[in-house]
């Protein structure tokens, strides 16, 4: 019975002892201590061998026969079960074998290829200009805890599933907002309702795109996008992108493009606003070759000195666009709450692909947004956002104008949570040191590069580039982040010889606050 000794550190009949002998018994199982047919040693013997309560160990023997280790009946000694190959259990030290790679569908191929890039695991910085995040201190949590508060008391009849296109209440609610606030009317119907921006793209690519189609992409664009697209086997048709936004006299002629990806209200990271004229030629370009348009609408409550610009689904008279909306900026990405309006013909297959995906969207959520927005409350607190982000947005403009090179450049500033900043001076290649170097400071920076899709036509130069947003950064914390930024970028510059200037000018365009000129063009 020596060889049911219990590992060393255990004390018997701490609380966890059944566990311990379960796991002891399944190693010897494993390992051959205890061959396939051999008599399990008795419980009463290894309760006393082990200081324990019999009713523990007969518990250990009850659960390792019910998954088919053991063989016991009434009367008889319990039994190895015959044959077996029991793996060790967590944390038991087992021989492993090298296994091969796994067999994966051709869409898994793809994906398990994708380049991406790598998940936050770092350390936090201080000044962090992340894009993407808002402040927390930003969210409205007593509006919301008194919404939710109420709707969690609300008496239901029962706890079931939900319809997968979303809460009425909710769909009614975006039907009003959408009208109000971005000049899109739609009927509730063709809201559906998903887990943020990315599950509305990923449904388009899944149900829109087959293997050997073709995309239409801003150039740079959104990377998350293209990454779900190009997951389908679709190919890629990087369009260049200008100061006005997509450049639509680029869009390819190929009738293999089945859709186009655009961000008109603020095209993302470059900021430009797709113009009357090209919104016109897109849905020209879109109805002459059968394709689809997806508005990607991620920031376009946030435009500074006028309303915001009405969506380009507002427009359209053919039912070529697919509008995509979101939360994640306006209250938080982490509540991930975001919604389609569709074509009349799409709603019936896009309902059913998110059924499968998910069944529906969190209930108890859905329910306190629409709430929010049926007071009231939501609008007010995109209101004071847009006012607070502007404050943000002036402070970041002066910081660069004090204290980065006189020649670098601001883009994108008129709407957003974020701009481009270009710095002539240094070239792509030396964004990943600088990146570096900056969050070694403790600011955190993030690279354009990875934005691009195509290649740069022969002989045109690019600078680079860093997108910086603002949203969840005080202004103190944006103006000295800026502040140790622009040292790192003259250290740079040093180490390469070339000299640094602050003289408070970027570019030729428009006046920014604080004394500094911001580029009114995007095209690189």
């Amino acid at each position: 019975m020596g060889q049911s000794r219990q590992p060393a550190g255990t004390r018997a009949g701490a609380t966890g002892a059944g566990r311990r002998i379960y796991d002891l018994l399944r190693a010897q199982i494993a390992d051959g201590t205890l061959p396939p047919g051999a008599r399990a040693p008795s419980t009463r013997a290894l309760a006393s061998e082990l200081g324990v309560s019999r009713t523990t160990v007969t518990a250990a023997y009850e659960q390792l026969a019910a998954e088919g280790f053991l063989v016991t009946a009434v009367g008889r000694v319990a039994r190895i079960a015959s044959p077996l190959a029991a793996p060790a259990p967590a944390g038991i030290s087992a021989g492993r074998r090298a296994r091969t790679a796994p067999t994966l569908s051709e869409f898994g191929r793809r994906v398990a290829g994708l380049g991406m890039p790598a998940l936050l695991q770092a350390e936090p910085v201080r000044f962090d200009f992340l894009y993407g995040a808002v402040a927390s201190r930003d969210f409205p949590t007593l509006a919301w805890r008194r919404a939710y508060q109420a709707e969690l008391l609300r008496q239901q009849n029962s706890l079931s599933y939900a319809p997968p296109e979303g809460e009425a209440s909710l769909r009614r609610a975006l039907q009003g907002y959408l009208r109000r606030a971005r000049g899109l009317a739609c009927e509730a119907e063709q809201v559906l309702v998903v887990h943020g921006s990315q599950q509305a793209i990923d449904l388009c690519a899944r149900l829109l795109l087959d293997a050997g189609d073709a995309f239409a992409f801003e150039d740079p664009g959104y990377l998350m996008a293209r990454r779900c697209f190009e997951a389908t086997g679709a190919r890629c048709q990087a369009t260049p992108v200008d100061g006005n936004g997509l450049d639509t006299a680029s869009l390819p002629q190929d009738d293999r493009v089945r859709l186009v990806y655009v961000t008109p209200s603020h095209q993302f990271p470059l900021g430009g606003v797709l113009p009357i004229g090209r919104r016109l030629e897109l849905l020209q370009w879109a109805q002459r070759h059968d394709a689809w348009i997806i508005e990607d609408d991620y920031d376009g409550e946030f435009r500074y000195g006028q309303r915001p610009i009405d969506t380009l689904r507002s427009i359209d008279t053919d039912g070529r666009v697919i509008y995509v909306g979101t939360f994640s900026k306006a209250l938080s990405p982490q509540l991930r709450l975001g919604y389609l309006v569709l074509p009349p013909e799409l709603v019936p297959v896009f309902r059913q692909a998110k059924r499968l995906a998910d069944r529906h969207a969190p209930v108890l959520e859905q329910r306190v947004l629409a709430a929010l927005i049926e007071s009231g409350a939501y609008e007010r607190h995109v209101r004071r956002m847009r006012r607070e982000n502007e404050r943000r947005r002036a402070a970041l403009l002066d910081g660069v104008a004090r204290f980065l090179p006189a020649d670098a450049e601001v883009c994108g500033t008129a709407a957003g949570l974020h701009v481009v900043l270009w710095l002539p001076s240094l070239r792509p290649r030396d964004e990943t040191a600088l990146v570096a170097a900056a969050r070694s400071q403790d600011v955190g920076v993030y690279p354009v590069s990875p934005l691009f899709a195509g290649v740069r036509p022969h002989g045109q130069r690019r600078a680079a580039g860093l997108v910086l947003g603002y949203a969840s950064l005080t202004v103190e914390q944006i103006q000295r982040g800026m502040q140790i930024l622009g040292a790192v970028i003259a250290a740079m510059g040093r180490a390469q010889g070339q000299p640094h200037q602050l003289d408070g000018r970027l570019t030729t365009g428009q006046e920014a606050p604080g004394g500094g000129r911001i580029n009114s063009s995007s095209s690189r």
